[in-house]
């Protein structure tokens, strides 16, 4: 049988926009918009700042970043780009694959696309590609990425990112290919920020982009890299999964007929994926019970034992994170704050928020339970079971969270969080990001994304 990474080169090479699905393109701009709408909600914030003064010392240049006046070198401006998408941790999700998608290809397909004077049909196309590549890489580890203390999106994406950069660069099967061999010694991310909250996973999916960028103009000079990246001995998978419980051969499953990207979820809510479900049951219980924050005297969240390790431990610092970061990783604080506000936006994110008294008290209530019954990792549920101080019990379940194919956020809700995103009159810049894949280069495309 071929390598892998053969037979995904050779698929690659081989696609054009007109083997691509209508449905397939039209999410595919909607999840551009999403990516975008985060992006611009992100660049007055303080990691935005010290990211943009980073990139700057790394390599100045002609690229445009989205929404900010900045101009860097190739690899930075992506870089920079990715952390603008995923800083907020409120990009899409690509569930199966517990890996965000778009947060690397789009920057990484922009990048690549200016560098090599493309179309903005190529950029679509390659967007489109880093995608499905990236979700299906992620998807062969069923959550075992995560369970082993790696970030999927720097892992997963790498590759993914490899794909679209070696597309876009006019690699033939072979080069895409070796892209992807090349970008496997570079693929990383460790979960240990969730110890802390630190900022270092607002980093992988830029050097994800980075990397692949790397890798495809190493592949274009005929630089050889490993034949297994995936699949060997010392590949991707034995590395970080262990020599068994997994066939990377999952990755080719109905490749060219099943779009994975259209199992790619929108967050209705900036914090991990893995908290959604439980922020819906809470925000449902309060509003069709009618009870107060003041009368909650446990919440009981019952959740699958890998998400759990992300969102719930260690449980004391859970209960009181140190920053904004780390409360987007608390299922106490994301509960306590459902309780407390009736809403979970990124207002619950800030200063002002993580010091809110009521938020840290209703934090302590909450316990955490094994789900026997959880869909994980082919979707996030949820049950919580609420004790109010009256011996009162409500009990909510979330069997599939909110964004996943089978509840998805449609189109007309994608734009809603677009505008909401932006404030005020969002039409104009709107139109401008779904025209992605339309008349014109992509260089056209990225300094509108520049201006807006």
């Amino acid at each position: 049988m071929p390598a892998i990474a053969d037979v995904l080169g050779e698929f690659a090479a081989r696609t054009t926009l007109r083997d691509v699905p209508d449905e397939v393109l039209r999410r595919a701009r909607h999840l551009a918009l999403d990516s975008v709408g985060v992006a611009l909600a992100a660049v007055d914030e303080e990691f935005t700042r010290r990211a943009r003064r980073a990139a700057a010392e790394l390599g100045p240049g002609d690229q445009p970043v989205i929404g900010l006046p900045d101009r860097l070198a190739l690899r930075e401006a992506a870089l920079l780009n990715a952390v603008l998408v995923h800083g907020l941790d409120f990009d899409d999700t690509h569930l199966p694959a517990v890996t965000h998608v778009s947060a690397s290809a789009l920057p990484v397909s922009i990048a690549a696309a200016l560098k090599h004077r493309r179309s903005a049909e190529d950029l679509l196309l390659a967007y489109v590609l880093g995608i499905e590549i990236t979700a299906r890489v992620g998807t062969v580890a069923h959550g075992g990425f995560h369970a082993g203390g790696f970030h999927p999106t720097g892992l997963a994406g790498a590759f993914g990112s490899a794909v679209s950069a070696g597309k876009l660069a006019g690699l033939d099967a072979d080069g895409i290919a070796e892209a992807q061999r090349i970008v496997g010694s570079m693929a990383s991310g460790i979960l240990e920020f969730l110890a802390d909250g630190a900022w270092t996973k607002r980093l992988h999916p830029g050097w994800a982009a980075t990397s692949a960028l790397t890798a495809a103009s190493f592949a274009a000079v005929g630089w050889p890299g490993p034949e297994q990246v995936y699949e060997g001995r010392y590949g991707l998978y034995a590395t970080h999964l262990g020599p068994d419980g997994w066939d990377a051969t999952e990755a080719l499953d109905g490749l060219g007929e099943r779009w994975e990207l259209l199992a790619t979820a929108v967050k209705p809510y900036p914090s991990c994926h893995f908290t959604h479900a439980f922020a819906d049951a809470i925000l449902h219980l309060k509003q069709a019970e009618g009870f107060s924050a003041a009368e909650v005297d446990v919440v009981r969240c019952h959740i699958h034992e890998t998400p759990a390790a992300a969102v719930c431990e260690p449980i004391e610092r859970k209960r009181a994170p140190q920053d904004d970061y780390d409360a987007k990783f608390s299922l106490p604080f994301i509960a306590g704050a459902c309780l407390a506000r009736d809403r979970l936006t990124l207002a619950e994110f800030t200063d002002e928020a993580l010091a809110d008294q009521e938020i840290l008290r209703l934090a302590q209530r909450v316990e955490i339970a094994d789900d026997p019954n959880s869909r994980f990792p082919q979707a996030y549920s949820a049950e919580v079971e609420i004790v109010l101080t009256g011996g009162r019990r409500l009990h909510r379940r979330e069997d599939v969270n909110r964004g996943h194919t089978e509840r998805p956020l449609s189109d007309a809700d994608i734009r809603a969080k677009f505008a909401d995103n932006l404030g005020g009159d969002a039409r104009s810049t709107m139109d401008h990001v779904l025209a992605i894949g339309g008349a014109g280069g992509a260089a056209d495309y990225a300094e509108a994304l520049r201006a807006a």
